[in-house]
């Protein structure tokens, strides 16, 4: 009887320790097990009227972001000014919950996407933004193959600063922050995963191995899965780190801008040199 006893006992430290062992190899490969959503984007409409039909009515969620193409004419007093920043986003929706949230009047800065949102000022912005030479610029964008470009459009598109000697922030979110966290909402998709194998090489070169194989594996986490407060945590907290950062960017040796040179607020200098045209962004090591 004691032989029983005390053989179950080592049977369930055993259990114990392997359970243990299984459950921080689970978190390990968090970011390798996907979230699949188990309801239909389209149902979401619905379920809103329904709960506005016995709470009343959300005032507080943002319409659908449509595109304004018919221009706004802005006065001549006001084009002579600049911004000291702008904040480029991956997708309209994101630039439009910023701007609903007066980030633009907080910071100082103007709020754009990629793709060109607001259509209807978004080419008097861009004059006005390039009137500054020490224009501060930042990227903000989900963990996705097209999020991941987005630095490298800035950088050399014509549309945007190709050619000017600017500086460029990456807020995020990179699968780099995706990693180490035990919360984000990681999905899969194989057409991102497609996307995700035709990135270009210049925009690979600042990728880690396993960043870009867990994008061509068609992971990815988007901004809009995060909480408004913690959206605007993150921008706003990137802004400062980084203009700390570049105080001492001014004054730092030529040693410390090597590629790979890493701050104590946080944000990695990465070096990229593209036809013997030396650029830098700073990328943020975390998210927030």
């Amino acid at each position: 009887m004691k032989n029983t006893a005390f053989f179950l006992f080592l049977l369930g430290i055993g259990l114990g320790i392997f359970l243990i062992y299984f459950g921080m190899r689970l978190l390990s490969i968090q970011h390798k097990i996907p979230q699949p959503l188990q309801f239909h984007q389209s149902e979401i409409p619905h379920w809103l009227s329904r709960w506005e039909e016995v709470n009343g009515e959300v005032t507080n969620v943002l319409a659908p972001s449509k595109e304004m193409s018919e221009p706004i004419e802005i006065n001549s007093e006001v084009k002579a000014y600049s911004f000291d920043r702008v904040i480029v986003c991956d997708t309209a929706e994101i630039a439009q919950f910023l701007i609903a949230n007066n980030f633009h009047f907080e910071h100082n800065c103007a709020v754009l996407s990629i793709d060109g949102y607001p259509q209807n000022i978004f080419s008097t912005v861009m004059q006005m933004l390039k009137q500054n030479p020490d224009l501060k610029v930042y990227a903000f964008h989900s963990a996705t193959p097209r999020g991941v470009t987005t630095i490298n459009e800035l950088r050399n598109s014509p549309n945007w600063f190709g050619g000017n000697n600017l500086i460029i922030y990456d807020l995020g979110l990179l699968p780099r922050h995706v990693f180490p966290s035990k919360n984000m909402w990681i999905i899969k998709s194989d057409e991102l995963a497609g996307q995700g194998r035709k990135i270009p090489a210049e925009v690979k070169q600042t990728l880690s191995t396993d960043e870009l194989e867990w994008l061509e594996a068609g992971f990815y986490v988007e901004l809009e899965s995060f909480s408004p407060r913690k959206l605007l945590q993150v921008v706003s907290q990137g802004i400062a780190k980084t203009q700390a950062v570049a105080n001492g960017y001014s004054s730092a040796s030529d040693s410390s801008l090597d590629s790979g040179y890493s701050s104590d607020d946080g944000i990695i200098l990465v070096g990229i040199d593209d036809d013997n045209r030396n650029t830098s962004f700073f990328a943020s090591d975390s998210f927030g």
